[in-house]
């Protein structure tokens, strides 16, 4: 990581009130922002003990890779960045949060198997514990909590142990 990043990640001691850790990063608002969006959550996850090759990483980076990807691809102004922000909460838990500049689209969620594109939410409502949509002065804020310890059961972690 470069120094500039490196100096952005900041962590808290754990009160009430503040989150254990945080990394807020704007990225610019193409595909390599995106892809480089997901590489530094997995170094993050990576950094706050949940290793590369496990669960709560890949299913953070897969988050991650989805809400970037709807930021450039539907939320992009030319000129304007994106922001990501990852918040280690008590209690086992990421909050995820991707910022665009654009709030004149809405979030869409396409079921039709015909059409094109217009999944990846369903992937964030399906690995998220809770996630949303809040406005902001300028642009949206899609944010998603994340368990980071599997469920005993469910359908994407297997059979109960």
């Amino acid at each position: 990581m470069n120094s500039e990043i490196s100096t952005q990640i900041s962590t808290r001691e754990a009160t009430r009130d503040t989150p254990l850790g945080e990394l807020t990063l704007r990225l610019s608002a193409t595909p390599r922002g995106a892809r480089l969006a997901r590489r530094l959550t997995g170094h993050q996850l990576t950094a706050w003990g949940h290793p590369h090759g496990g669960d709560a990483n890949h299913t953070a980076q897969q988050v991650v890779a989805e809400l970037a990807a709807n930021a450039v691809t539907h939320g992009r102004v030319p000129g304007r960045d994106f922001e990501l922000r990852l918040l280690l909460l008590p209690e086992d838990t990421l909050r995820v949060e991707v910022s665009d500049a654009r709030a004149d689209r809405r979030l869409r969620i396409v079921t039709d198997p015909e059409e094109e594109g217009g999944r990846g939410l369903i992937l964030v409502w399906v690995l998220a514990r809770t996630w949303g949509v809040a406005e902001r002065d300028i642009g949206k804020t899609v944010w998603a909590e994340l368990p980071l310890r599997a469920p005993l059961r469910g359908p994407l972690h297997g059979r109960a142990t």
